[in-house]
């Protein structure tokens, strides 16, 4: 199959002055001028005119829950529920609507606290007056945290004098569970609730894949990939239902059962998908006062957050991943949880390499860390969006001083560091023209500024969720830029991102999405 792309604007991320694409099969063949470019045209070629639409290279993903992401599509949505009275007429419905047994689990995600009108938890008892009989839990936005009702505690195993061997919080007031768990506490019970089907399964990934797709992303990830997700993984593989690259970095605890389950992936996609390397987690979120900071939380001078591993598990961690010269993710949002993973790499790095060591999400990250990240060749992957998302909570809970330089990429920029962007789908959707706004814009949903001397161009934000992430996965030679002899992963939009107000980026839809020379997605008119 020949493809010859001209009458665009193309933003190829590379030097070359480019008016046409020719594209040979999977692979960008020529780029250059369109009179050199149309020689190479046959009876077979096909010519696409952009009618001065514009090309780009396909974005990667550089963290995100592919899973997550499909599982939402099995799941109530509570993220338009303004109070918990929405919160329990959407249980409710759904029941009814679905006509659910009572042995059924409802669950139900999205869940922010901080945005609807009470400003707290809803309690398992709550949640009684509505759902008595089927076990329910809802899942904060975060993933760090969810609540249950009475049937769900008792069906996970949770009783009043429980204590989480896990680690994390299991809320309790006047010697009462609320039903709030809270870290590894949630994490690892979660777990516990039952998978749907795998027709549901497979339906549900299908649609995830589409999702990522109309985005305009052609490798997504899996960001903590668990011993519970090696049959669900087995049957996409056996059904064929990956179209794009999937990369998947498995909890180091279930390391040899996993790498055990999926031999012929490791380190090399087979049906498009691969396992990249090893996922640890350092602390928790900073909306929900779980990140682990190196000074205290405004207005508790005690409290500094939560720790998950030791400063010797975090070695060991990395030694592991070292010495199986596999790539290790570390979930770091606290400056304190940052600063114990850049002192357990520079141990390391002492003594051997440890291949582009990723910081994952990097909130609060301190500017004058950024000496050490990149010293050790560190690459922070930004939670950027948690600027318009969370950028008021920030404030409210570390003040302006601290909340204003929340995700540094200015700073990283100047000190030529390569970091990434992401959006931790499903904690909100995969929208990379929202993320590059973020960057840019800096601006919390309240309409406050996070630092202007830390907003970048466009062109640096569009290369920190392309070519900048085809090199945090080691990919670079073939991935994120439209360049002769890389894959032909390009997306179509209906607006030049370079040529518009700011305000103008986040509408920009993605028309077409095009993986190896094949169209995966179009959008419909």
């Amino acid at each position: 199959m020949k493809k010859i792309f001209f009458n665009g604007n193309f933003i190829t991320l590379e030097k070359d002055t480019v008016e046409a694409i020719l594209v040979e099969d999977k692979l960008i063949s020529k780029v250059g001028k369109k009179d050199e470019i149309f020689k190479y045209i046959d009876k077979k070629t096909i010519v696409v005119d952009l009618e001065n639409k514009t090309m780009m290279p396909s974005f990667i993903d550089s963290h995100s829950h592919f899973f997550g992401v499909a599982n939402n599509f099995l799941q109530i949505s509570l993220e338009e529920c303004a109070n918990i009275f929405e919160i329990k007429e959407k249980l409710m419905e759904f029941k009814q609507n679905n006509n659910l047994s009572d042995d059924k689990w409802i669950i139900a995600n999205n869940y922010d606290q901080t945005n609807i009108e009470e400003k707290r938890n809803i309690l398992k008892e709550e949640l009684d007056e509505v759902i008595k009989n089927n076990p329910v839990v809802i899942q904060h936005k975060s993933g760090h945290s969810g609540i249950f009702n009475s049937k769900g505690l008792e069906k996970i195993g949770i009783d009043v004098n429980t204590i989480s061997p896990f680690g994390g919080n299991i809320e309790k007031q006047n010697d009462r569970l609320t039903g709030l768990l809270e870290e590894n506490a949630f994490i690892e019970n979660i777990k516990k609730v039952p998978m749907p089907n795998e027709k549901e399964i497979i339906e549900s990934c299908i649609k995830a894949q589409n999702e990522y797709l109309s985005y305009g992303i052609t490798t997504i990830q899996e960001g903590m990939f668990v011993k519970e997700l090696i049959p669900i993984y087995r049957k996409l593989l056996e059904n064929d239902v990956l179209k794009v690259d999937l990369v998947a970095y498995i909890d180091i605890k279930s390391r040899q059962e996993i790498e055990n389950a999926f031999k012929d992936h490791i380190k090399k996609y087979k049906k498009n998908f691969k396992i990249g390397g090893y996922k640890i987690f350092l602390d928790g979120s900073p909306q929900l006062k779980t990140a682990w900071m190196r000074t205290p939380y405004k207005g508790n001078k005690n409290f500094y957050g939560y720790n998950t591993m030791t400063d010797k598990d975090v070695e060991e961690a990395i030694k592991i991943a070292s010495n199986n010269n596999m790539q290790i993710l570390a979930h770091c949002n606290g400056d304190k949880a940052s600063e114990q993973y850049i002192n357990a790499i520079g141990k390391m790095k002492e003594k051997e390499d440890v291949i582009n060591p990723v910081m994952i999400h990097a909130q609060f990250l301190g500017i004058d860390q950024l000496e050490y990240v990149k010293k050790y060749k560190i690459i922070p992957s930004f939670f950027i969006a948690h600027i318009y998302y969370w950028g008021d909570t920030h404030i409210k809970n570390f003040g302006i001083e601290r909340a204003k330089d929340i995700s540094p990429a200015k700073n990283a920029l100047k000190q030529d560091i390569l970091f990434t962007f992401h959006q931790d789908s499903p904690v909100i959707k995969p929208n990379m023209f929202e993320t590059i706004w973020c960057a840019v814009k800096r601006k919390t949903k309240d309409g406050q500024i996070l630092n202007e001397n830390e907003k970048i161009t466009v062109m640096d934000a569009i290369r920190a969720v392309t070519i900048n992430t085809a090199k945090q996965y080691g990919e670079e030679e073939l991935k994120g830029s439209i360049k002769k002899g890389k894959l032909a992963n390009l997306i179509i939009l209906d607006k030049n991102p370079l040529e518009i107000n700011i305000d103008e980026i986040k509408k920009i839809v993605v028309l077409e999405t095009i993986r190896e020379g094949e169209t995966l997605y179009k959008k419909h008119s």
